[in-house]
């Protein structure tokens, strides 16, 4: 499965000379934890998350330690109100074609909960944990019923194949005319967004059902 099968496109941005309050209502109405920062060219220079936004902002109790919370105490003239201020600069990016396993590990690496996701340096689209945690979950009826879909729109009619989907793996039933045929179906099932393999029937020249090959999606 591939980035592009899952990311939110296009992806919700916020300006560098935004105030922070205008950030944090982005993030509230599109339930976001993060928002790629654009220049005036629209050109992706960082990323701003709700604990960034958070910086210098919540007050503490007047009564607790103040060496205990030094970010919490707001002081006059210091309190960021752009989100240039406070967003993390050279953010880590992703592309559509990388593989979301790569993208998960990234994100496990640098913990950042959101990639931008860039094609030659233009910002594409987002991906995030929750997005990723969203294809992951899909229980077989749905996978199945999903593949079943894009194969019979591929075909034309409904019918031609028959999916089926058993923890995860989804096995593609009805003849293949030609190696490329049978080629292009597994790679349609397989870039259905939670597919962890896809089986389909290895043909002998004869036409008969050899046996059976697992592609991981």
């Amino acid at each position: 499965m591939r980035v592009l099968d899952i990311m939110t496109s296009p992806a919700q941005v916020v300006p560098a000379d935004a105030p922070v309050e205008s950030a944090a209502e982005l993030m509230i109405t599109y339930a976001v934890t993060a928002l790629p920062v654009v220049d005036a060219d629209n050109r992706l220079i960082g990323m701003v998350s709700d604990s960034d936004l958070l910086w210098h902002r919540v007050p503490a109790e007047p009564r607790s330690d103040p060496a205990r919370h030094p970010d919490t105490m707001v002081h006059p003239g210091f309190r960021p109100g752009v989100v240039v201020e406070v967003m993390s600069e050279y953010p880590v990016t992703t592309t559509p074609g990388a593989d979301v396993a790569d993208a998960a590990q990234l994100m496990l690496d640098h913990d950042v909960r959101s990639l931008p996701v860039l094609v030659d340096d233009e910002l594409v689209g987002v991906v995030s944990r929750r997005d990723i945690l969203k294809a992951m979950v899909r229980d077989d009826r749905v996978l199945a019923a999903d593949v079943q879909r894009r194969l019979d729109g591929y075909a034309g009619r409904r019918g031609r194949w028959t999916a089926t989907a058993a923890a995860g793996v989804i096995t593609v039933t009805g003849g293949f005319p030609n190696e490329e045929q049978r080629t292009v179906v597994t790679l349609l099932a397989g870039a259905v967004p939670g597919v962890a393999a896809v089986r389909v029937p290895e043909q002998s020249p004869n036409g008969t059902v050899a046996d059976e090959a697992a592609v991981p999606a």
